[in-house]
């Protein structure tokens, strides 16, 4: 079908159904619904050549990686997501992977200046991100996966770190745990700064010390959970209870446990945020791990979609999206003996 058929089918004019289709904001709401859809019945996929000559724009989303240790199960879930529903809509990812901070925020000028984007996603953002700041400079529309604070109106999608952590810390503590260790995210990353907030405040509603000793910020592997869990396993007392900033760091912590002659789930218990990966299924593990749960994946297909609803000109102080995270009772985690 060609556009001339579907405006013929629609009794409108080829410009109207053509910017409608590629969201220029004049085009009234109802309009624009009613053309997408009876494209979308009739099978009508615009020529992606042609659609950016009328828009002008590059057809491109824009994500940069910072270092080597970025190119993990977690960006793999979440490009996965992200990509899949752009490529519905014929919009291509640019990547672009940089070794430090100075090299990243130089890469979004070089994107402003050559227009090969049309917008950008921030990921794993700071309390008070320059990245945001220097987009809002260039005038560049983005969306960040997580929050940050930055006085000025900008799209994002996280999830609710702070109370996810602080339910399940709160169920440590009603099962009888008070030695409880939280082997977090880097620190000054939002989910990571939310998420000891709510481990803070589950001690601080029962009336229990936080012990520095039992608190540790680090990237998210085996190898650096099983060190971190192996000298907080060697303190005396030692805890009794494990949060999780993920299922690679369970898996370290898990490790260390068995080494340390003791049993998960009996001696030591484990609570762990699991991203949803196809690959390590909690269920799957022995015992059952219990975590807290939100898929990256579905996180990756959804902001495709808002940043496409950005680019059709939804303000960015109207994308705000936080999702609830499901806490899921397993074997791992019980009463302490």
């Amino acid at each position: 079908m060609k556009l001339k058929e579907l405006a013929e089918h629609l009794g409108l004019s080829q410009t109207t159904v053509s910017r409608a289709l590629n969201g220029y904001p004049e085009v009234k709401e109802s309009t624009r619904l009613m053309v997408q859809e009876t494209a979308a019945r009739l099978g009508y996929r615009p020529n992606a050549s042609a659609r950016r000559l009328a828009t002008g724009r590059a057809g491109a989303i824009g994500f940069v990686l910072r270092g080597s240790e970025e190119f993990g199960p977690h960006t793999t879930e979440f490009l996965a997501g992200l990509s899949g529903r752009l490529a519905e809509e014929e919009v291509d990812i640019l990547l672009t992977n940089v070794d430090s901070h100075q090299e990243e925020l130089a890469a979004y000028r070089r994107a402003a200046a050559s227009k090969k984007v049309d917008a950008f996603i921030l990921h794993s953002p700071k309390l008070r991100d320059e990245r945001a700041e220097l987009l809002h400079d260039l005038n560049i529309p983005f969306i960040l996966h997580g929050r940050t604070e930055i006085g000025r109106p900008h799209a994002w999608l996280d999830i609710d770190n702070q109370g996810a952590v602080e339910r399940a810390t709160s169920h440590l503590i009603d099962l009888g745990h008070r030695r409880i260790a939280l082997i977090n995210g880097v620190r000054g990353r939002t989910f990571a700064e939310h998420r000891e907030a709510g481990f803070r405040a589950a001690l601080a509603g029962r009336g229990l010390p936080v012990d520095p000793a039992l608190m540790a910020n680090a990237i998210f592997t085996d190898e650096v959970a099983f060190r971190l869990a192996q000298t907080m396993l060697e303190l005396k007392p030692r805890p009794t209870a494990f949060l999780a900033g993920s299922m690679m760091t369970a898996l370290g912590i898990f490790r260390a446990i068995r080494q340390a002659g003791l049993e998960l789930g009996k001696d030591v218990s484990i609570i762990a945020h699991d991203d949803v990966f196809p690959y390590l299924n909690a269920d799957n593990m022995f015992p059952a791990m219990s975590t807290t749960r939100s898929s990256i994946r579905a996180a990756g297909v959804r902001i495709a979609e808002l940043i496409l609803q950005l680019l059709d000109g939804k303000p960015a102080g109207a994308i705000h999206e936080l999702w609830p995270v499901d806490l899921v009772l397993r074997q791992s985690s019980g009463p302490p003996r």
